[in-house]
């Protein structure tokens, strides 16, 4: 029961901060960086803050390192509850460090492009603004088709902790909920992405509801001694 319950405060940490540093990635380095129908602004950012603007992209690279050991240590937290699903989730968290280091290189793109190097003199300061501007476009694309594997992951933990009977089946039924906003808001990035936004920061609650309590109890109480069946 001690080995579960260290593996399941290792859950937390590394689920922790993965969570914090993509909330990091989707608000407030954007808010730092991007100007809202102002390209020359957003480029001017970037450009006087160089370092600050490799740390967005280190930020999203490391949240894509720690789900694959996430991913381990959620297998060895869930694996006597149910193999097969265990494994499936960390076969989905093991695939997400890729799709993150292809947005980080979308991020890093604008750097290369305003760089100043000698094979860019073909392209005038407006259409280097504007390429700089089309690879950030580019990234928050790929966040949001990354945003379909957030709800994808969070279907089998939602079942391993319902069926766990060491954590409490509300956290599964949360989880489920969160998995399902997930989903839904990435079905909506693709059919109609002009409501995107919208939907996905309308649903944050919901997100919120099933992955801040799962953090918080596994990082606060661990997990319990499984109820014994009446002889």
């Amino acid at each position: 029961m001690t080995e579960q319950k260290n593996a399941s405060r290792l859950v937390g940490v590394l689920y922790f901060a993965m969570a914090g540093l993509a909330a990091m990635g989707l608000t407030f380095f954007p808010s730092h960086f991007i100007v809202p129908r102002d390209p020359a602004a957003t480029v001017a950012r970037i450009e006087s803050a160089t370092t600050y603007f490799r740390l967005w992209a280190l930020a999203d690279l490391v949240s894509g390192v720690l789900s694959m050991w996430l991913g381990i240590a959620m297998y060895r937290l869930f694996k006597d509850v149910d193999r097969s699903w265990a494994r499936f989730l960390a076969g989905i968290l093991f695939v997400m460090p890729a799709m993150y280091f292809a947005v980080m290189l979308l991020q890093l793109a604008p750097l290369t492009i305003l760089n100043g190097a000698d094979y860019w003199s073909a392209f005038s300061r407006d259409q280097l603004v504007a390429l700089a501007n089309g690879f950030l476009s580019m990234r928050q694309q790929a966040v949001g088709a990354v945003s379909a594997y957030w709800g994808i992951w969070l279907i089998p933990v939602a079942a391993l902790t319902y069926k766990s009977g060491f954590l409490p089946r509300l956290i599964g039924v949360l989880l489920g909920v969160a998995a399902i906003a997930y989903i839904v808001s990435a079905i909506v990035f693709f059919v109609a992405p002009s409501s995107y936004r919208i939907v996905f920061w309308a649903a944050a609650p919901l997100y919120g509801a099933g992955e801040v309590t799962f953090i918080s109890y596994v990082l606060v109480k661990g997990v319990r001694q499984p109820r014994m069946s009446a002889a």
